[in-house]
Formats: C-alpha cells, sequence, structure tokens
C-alpha cells in the first residue's frame, strides 16, 4: 500500500493529493480534499469555520452553505452519516472534528495540508460593489433629478442630475469596494481590517472628487466653493459600508438577502446622518451649495424641501437627503456583494 495517513479503509496521499479506498481512488474535487486534508490533519481537534474559510477557500467569500456542501460530500465519498458519524463529526455552530482512528504511514510525519497559495483579492465584491453602487447613484439621481426639473428642459435637468449622481455614486464605490475585498483577501476578513480599508478607500475617492471638482470650477468661473463633499465624509461613509459589508459577509451571518439589506441600509442612513448632523455635506448637500454659489444656476432642491414643508433646502432637508444617500449607497452596495458571493462556486 502507498505512504499516507491510513483510517478505515481509506488511504489519504498528500504527494499524489489523491484519496482512495482499497487502492481505487476516490473522486474529490481539490477544495474539497483541501478540507479533508485539514481535518485528518487536525484530528481529534475542532476546525472552526473561520479556519476552512482562511485556509480552505483562502478568504474567498462564501456562504455558510459552500462548507455544509462540501461537508455533505465528503461524508458521501466516506460513506459516513451525520447522525451516527464515524469520520467527520459535526460541532454545531462552530465547526467540524474529525473522530477516526488515524494509522499514520511514512507521510504521517509530514500530514497533509491544504495548497499554499498567496490570497487572492476577491475581485467579484470589487465589480458586484461599483454595480450596486451605480444602482444607488440611479435611484438618488432620478430623485435629485425630479426635485431640480421644473418647467423648459426640465427632462435635460433630470438626464444630466442622474448621469451625475451615478458617477459620482460609483467612484465612491469603487474605492469602498477595493477596500473591502481587499480585507476579504487577509484569510476570512478580519472587522477591523474591512472598516479601516473601505473607509481609506472612500477617503482616497472623496479627497479626490472634491480637488478635481475645485480645480474645474476655479478653471471654469474663477472661484469654486470649498464646502462640498470630500474626503472625511467619504471615510466616514466607507467605515460604515465596510462593517455593513463585513456583518452580512461574515460566517454564520443570516442569509436573508432582506435582512442584509436593511442593516447595511439602516448603517449607512446613520452614516449619512451623523455626517450632515455634524457641518458635514453629502451629494445633496454639495448640489445645494453649488445652485447657490453661481448666478443663474438653474441646480435648486427646492422642491426636496417642498416635500418635507420647507422653503428651500433647509436643515432638515440636509438631514432627510443624507440619511437617504447613505442608506441607499450601503444598502445596494452591500446588496449586490452579498448577491455574488451567492453565486461563488462551491467546488
Amino acid at each position: 500500500m502507498a505512504d499516507g495517513i491510513r483510517f478505515s479503509d481509506f488511504t489519504l496521499d498528500a504527494g499524489d493529493r489523491q484519496l482512495r479506498r482499497d487502492g481505487a481512488p476516490v473522486e474529490l474535487s481539490s477544495r474539497y480534499f483541501d478540507a479533508l486534508a485539514l481535518l485528518v490533519a487536525e484530528r481529534g481537534r475542532l476546525v472552526t469555520k473561520d479556519r476552512f474559510l482562511g485556509e480552505v477557500w483562502r478568504g474567498v467569500p462564501v456562504t455558510d452553505e459552500a462548507l455544509t456542501q462540501c461537508i455533505r460530500t465528503l461524508r458521501r465519498q466516506l460513506g459516513d452519516d451525520a447522525a451516527r458519524p464515524r469520520f467527520i463529526e459535526t460541532v454545531p455552530k462552530h465547526g467540524y472534528r474529525f473522530i477516526a482512528e488515524v494509522e499514520d504511514g511514512a507521510a504521517a510525519s509530514q500530514p497533509p495540508t491544504p495548497n499554499v497559495a498567496r490570497p487572492r483579492v476577491p475581485l467579484n465584491l470589487f465589480v458586484a460593489g461599483i454595480a450596486g453602487s451605480a444602482v444607488a447613484g440611479l435611484l438618488g439621481g432620478l430623485v435629485y433629478g425630479f426635485a431640480a426639473s421644473s418647467g423648459m428642459g426640465a427632462l435635460s435637468v433630470l438626464l444630466v442630475m442622474v448621469a451625475l449622481t451615478v458617477a459620482v455614486a460609483i467612484a465612491g464605490g469603487a474605492g469602498v469596494s477595493a477596500g473591502i475585498a481587499a480585507a476579504r483577501s487577509r484569510r476570512s476578513g478580519e472587522w477591523w481590517a474591512t472598516v479601516a480599508l473601505a473607509a481609506l478607500g472612500g477617503m482616497i475617492v472623496g479627497a479626490l472628487v472634491k480637488l478635481i471638482a475645485i480645480d474645474a470650477f476655479n478653471l471654469l468661473f474663477g472661484h469654486s466653493p470649498l464646502g462640498i463633499t470630500g474626503g472625511i465624509e467619504g471615510a466616514v461613509l466607507g467605515a460604515a459600508v465596510g462593517l455593513a459589508a463585513w456583518l452580512a459577509l461574515r460566517p454564520g451571518a443570516d442569509r436573508r438577502l432582506r435582512s442584509k439589506v436593511a442593516v447595511a441600509g439602516a448603517l449607512g442612513a446613520a452614516a449619512g446622518l451623523g455626517i450632515v448632523a455634524l457641518g458635514g455635506r453629502l451629494l445633496g448637500g454639495s448640489l445645494d451649495l453649488l445652485g447657490h454659489e453661481y448666478d443663474g444656476s438653474r441646480l435648486k432642491l427646492t422642491q426636496f424641501g417642498a416635500l418635507l414643508g420647507e422653503d428651500g433646502f433647509g436643515r432638515v432637508s440636509q438631514l432627510v437627503s443624507g440619511a437617504l444617500e447613505g442608506g441607499l449607497f450601503a444598502g445596494c452596495l452591500v446588496g449586490a456583494m452579498v448577491l455574488a458571493v451567492g453565486r461563488e462556486p462551491t467546488t
């Protein structure tokens, strides 16, 4: 019999990366072999869900169902029974344990371990985040567009407003999503890394957009308002989205998309409300500032304020718009990421 780690009538061969039963190969995908190798290497000890995600999926975000399907397949190939396990024991809400007696062969001194690979940034999260932020920009643009459009040229105002908000949302979404994806490449994505890197991405993009906008208005009109949204607002909103993404994608999270989007929306709305309450501005406040800065501008959000019983875009309007923007941005971005993870291959 070839050298390897033996249990019952199975042999786990690290060199050939193969599981054999009575000398005949047992079909397993590479990732499922890695999961079994990890269990056998830690025989008798608990292997947590986080360890599976970090060492088998190597930080690629997947749902709990992916791990459940992996263990289900291993049990089927081993002829094991979850109710009366001989090989893989479930430790509810924590992970799994390999419980079979193991006979070490020549390879026992070097138990099989998963392939070593550099963590890779999950690009599906980055792309999904941009797509989700574009949806948020479209919805926000329609709200502001209808509020700003009246009389002749209403359609052109609406189209310009939608295009502007979508562009700004995509830029912000790219920065925040890049931070979240980078954090998720670090094993299972620690919460503090996800929050910090998402905040950093939001801050960088916010600062760049503000810098470009100021230079553009100075070039075109000779002056520019300095109070438009920028890096600080981007960092605060990015941190809220990062926390929401970590809560939605962590192992053991509620699987319902609606619940995850609701939590993300609430965190984003709280961040937007806090930004405005502390004197900052998001897009709505920045647009209103620009509309009053330049004589003859048709960019007015008075109808938005009128819906809230205000004469113009007042304090209440600013607070409501901040909460609306933050909630839409966080909810759509995180929702898109959750959908992308749900489509992640499980083999």
